[in-house]
């Protein structure tokens, strides 16, 4: 038995933002952008619009795909750093009400940019546990808000969206489904991807803080070295726990954050880079919504079908990181 992705949807804003238009409010370039990032645009969410909206629309395109009705989810579980609100209520919470699911349980789940792969463990084991049937997991972020446009260092790189997958028991035999998943987090880097201010550590007071305190800030050589760092082990520990070679693998989704880092990890494993699928150049960074929007645009161009074998790696703030394996 495996538990397996029933349907998957996505939600991206209309609005968009070219590396042109900031090169017009900060001191940057086009052609900086992408040769340091991949990044050629990002999506905005709309100024009358939430985190749980973008999440809602999303999940009702994967539960339309899983054609399952809505309320035989039990369970929703929601990867975002950016909430509809600060601390309290969870988004999730919200969203479950925007759905009209009264029995499903609601939980925010923070692990930053690895949220979602986090999210399918979870929900693999509650399902495969039978405490659920079936479980919506979100990945949603409107990085737009918390994100400091004067700052060229951070604003070039993230993006808004949403995606979104229920999960069910498979009980076939065919073997797909999530197989494996490996978890990590290094915890003394916690300070090097973070949102200072707002928290019990650094709580509001007015006047006591550093405007700067409320976007996203980085250190951008320590997060890279992480992620190149930590991209290759999630990939050979999944496949050697699982007596695989790359070579088994249909593609590699890795979190979208930055081509170079996709790059340097490639060079390390002696991966070609055809082997990853990347869109960060249409979506930017949308943290924990990027593999989930990856994974549905794969489905969308027709390079996911059925019996696929796919590896997703993920790394966030925290810091966090951790792949899963699965049998499309």
């Amino acid at each position: 038995m495996t538990a397996e992705i029933l349907g998957l949807g996505a939600h991206i804003p209309e609005k968009i933002v070219t590396n042109e238009e900031l090169a017009s409010t900060v001191d940057t370039s086009d052609e900086w952008i992408r040769s340091h990032t991949g990044i050629g645009k990002r999506h905005i969410i709309a100024e009358d619009k939430t985190t749980s909206d973008m999440a809602v629309g999303a999940s009702l395109k994967a539960i339309e795909k899983a054609g399952i009705d809505k309320d035989e989810i039990g369970m929703i579980i929601l990867a975002t750093a950016s909430g509809d609100y600060s601390t309290f209520p969870s988004t999730a919470c919200v969203v479950q009400h925007k759905l009209d699911i009264k029995n499903a349980a609601a939980m925010d789940l923070s692990a930053g940019c690895t949220g979602f792969v986090y999210g399918l463990e979870v929900a693999r084991s509650m399902i495969l546990a039978r405490t659920q049937k079936k479980v919506l997991v979100i990945g949603v972020e409107a990085l737009s808000r918390i994100t400091n446009w004067k700052d060229r260092d951070t604003c070039v790189l993230f993006g808004d969206g949403a995606g979104a997958a229920v999960l069910g028991l498979n009980e076939s035999g065919d073997g797909r489904g999530i197989l494996d998943s490996f978890l990590g987090a290094e915890g003394d880097g916690y300070m090097h991807l973070m949102r200072k201010a707002g928290g019990a550590m650094h709580p509001f007071h007015v006047g006591e803080y550093d405007e700067e305190d409320l976007y996203i800030s980085m250190n951008g050589r320590r997060v890279y070295g992480f992620a190149v760092r930590v991209n290759e082990t999630i990939i050979k520990t999944l496949l050697k726990n699982n007596d695989l070679t790359v070579d088994d693998l249909t593609r590699i989704v890795p979190h979208q954050a930055n081509l170079r880092i996709i790059q340097a990890a490639a060079k390390r494993l002696d991966i070609p880079m055809e082997k990853f699928f990347v869109i960060m150049e249409e979506y930017a960074n949308t943290s924990a919504a990027s593999i989930p929007i990856a994974l549905n645009a794969m489905i969308e161009c027709g390079e996911l079908k059925k019996g696929d074998l796919i590896l997703t790696a993920g790394f966030g703030a925290g810091l966090t990181y951790g792949g899963n394996l699965i049998r499309w």
